[in-house]
């Protein structure tokens, strides 16, 4: 097999897969206000199951910074026990989609929301993990989050707050070695992803002061942690919101993938990847997800362009790093749960950071003013709302900028004679467009003999046409008339309308 040829450079590789995988793992599940080995469920599942299945052999799938924010509210609305039933059916979802061959749909997503969307999921995680950076409960909402930090942050530095001070000094301190190492890290050592060393150095100094903060909770066999799905928590499926919430997180999930699929594959020059067999994958192993209670997966960029710049030519990477985080925690589960929460949490808010990208706003402003604007909107209104209102609204904005792109309209007017004159028009003519015609038309005298060429005109509404006939009937009582010339069915389309509006009484 393939896999076996590439087994040396896959194994290296798996190792720094594993190391960056391994703290966001934990630090999205408690993000998504879940325990922590249901993250490592999931990036076990992500390694084991579906990077043998991946239709994308250098993707490496686990627990997404962009789903916390739905799981986190789905959980905290309905509890941790629907959570799977609803990550069955977006998996069954996944799988269907892809075995009918619908991954290049899931693809047709404009830039402006999906960055937008992932702008406004950063936000929502810095506001949240900011309170467990201080050993302290996120709440509801992003706004809420926001508003009651200053309080969170006074109480912490507070005299009964010594050991939330301390937490989120903790906090601070893997924010601040993650990226001193990714701006000076040297070149031998390039291997070693931030998030470990920010993580491994909060911890060691952590135990040596022996500091009183919260630390990793895992239960001591990885089995304990498994809630199977029951047929009673699938019968909550009969709740129409939950449905929603299922196609929600099926549709965020794919198109996080595929289009993180489509960004590793600019990253290397080895086999191209099959979207829809990536996207069964991950059906299958969000349904592997949901039947197990563990958190869902998608294809991860963070850790696939690990994965490719450490060298990686096959899927035994994605693989073997899901092998090695079984072993650890079936093996040496002491040493996680020795990492402090706070250190997990400062994880997440520089992660959050960097998917609030200051550089999308400018590139997305290469394409005129209204693409900045969806990006803005869209984050916006996932931190006041939430994630599916937010996208949706995206979409909506990217629907309306899209019927006002289709329907340019240019006009032009040509005077022949006294009371004659021509109007040319080209480009589509709807509704969106009717003030500007509806202007040149009323500097027309109406005793003038117009006549409209629709040469150049691509389509035409029912708008439109009546704006014309209004004013051609305006026009016959005062002298003028109105002719229409240009492409055969347009022609016959106004000119019936007119026959009938002059067989009225």
């Amino acid at each position: 097999m393939k896999m076996f040829r590439t087994l040396p450079q896959d194994a290296m590789a798996s190792v720094v897969v594993f190391l960056v995988a391994l703290p966001l793992c934990m630090g999205i599940a408690i993000a998504s206000g879940m325990p922590p080995a249901k993250g490592l469920i999931t990036g076990i599942i992500g390694g084991l199951i579906v990077g043998f299945l991946s239709g994308s052999p250098l993707q490496v799938s686990g627990p997404a910074a962009g789903l916390a924010v739905l799981v986190f509210e789905l959980v905290r609305t309905y509890g941790m026990a629907v959570l799977g039933p609803v990550l069955l059916l977006a998996g069954f979802i996944q799988l269907l989609a892809g075995l009918l061959r619908l991954g290049g749909w899931f693809r047709v997503t404009a830039p402006a929301v999906v960055s937008g969307m992932l702008a406004g999921i950063g936000i929502l995680i810095v506001l949240s993990q900011l309170h467990v950076m201080f050993d302290a409960a996120p709440l509801a909402s992003g706004l809420d989050n926001l508003l009651a930090f200053p309080g969170a942050l006074m109480e912490a530095f507070s005299l009964t707050g010594e050991g939330n001070a301390v937490a989120g000094l903790i906090g601070i301190g893997t924010i601040a070695s993650m990226w001193l190492w990714e701006r000076y890290r040297p070149t031998a050592l390039r291997f070693l992803p931030g998030a470990l060393v920010g993580v491994s150095l909060a911890t060691f100094l952590s135990l040596w002061l022996a500091l009183p903060i919260k630390r990793v909770e895992l239960p001591a066999n990885l089995g304990d942690a498994i809630d199977w799905i029951t047929p009673q928590s699938l019968a909550s499926l009969a709740d129409p919101q939950l449905l929603v919430a299922a196609l929600a997180l099926a549709f965020i999930a794919s198109a996080e993938t595929l289009l993180s699929a489509a960004a590793v594959d600019r990253m290397h020059s080895g086999p191209r990847s099959q979207f829809n067999r990536e996207l069964s994958a991950q059906g299958i192993g969000n349904m592997l997800c949901g039947a197990l209670g563990a958190l869902p997966m998608t294809g991860v960029i963070v850790r696939s362009s690990a994965n490719v710049q450490a060298g990686a030519r096959g899927r035994g990477s994605a693989i073997l790093h899901g092998l090695w985080l079984l072993a650890l925690v079936s093996l040496l589960p002491s040493v996680l749960q020795s990492i402090p929460i706070a250190s997990l949490g400062g994880v997440l808010v520089y992660t959050g950071f960097k998917l609030v990208d200051p550089k999308a706003i400018r590139n997305l402003g290469q394409y005129g003013r209204i693409p900045p604007l969806i990006y803005v909107s869209t984050a916006l209104c996932i931190v006041a709302t939430d994630l599916l209102t937010g996208v949706l609204v995206g979409f909506a904005l990217t629907l309306l900028k899209l019927l006002w792109s289709a329907s340019k309209i240019h006009t032009r007017l040509i005077t022949t004679d006294t009371n004659r004159a021509e109007l040319h028009l080209s480009g589509t003519a709807t509704f969106l467009r009717v003030p500007r015609l509806a202007k040149v038309l009323a500097d027309i005298e109406p005793s003038t003999h117009l006549r409209i060429c629709m040469d150049q005109l691509h389509y035409i509404d029912h708008a439109s046409i009546e704006l014309l006939e209004d004013w051609g009937r305006s026009a016959r009582t005062q002298g003028g008339s109105l002719e229409i010339v240009g492409e055969k069915e347009l022609k016959h389309r106004v000119e019936g309308r007119q026959r009938a509006a002059l067989a009225q009484p």
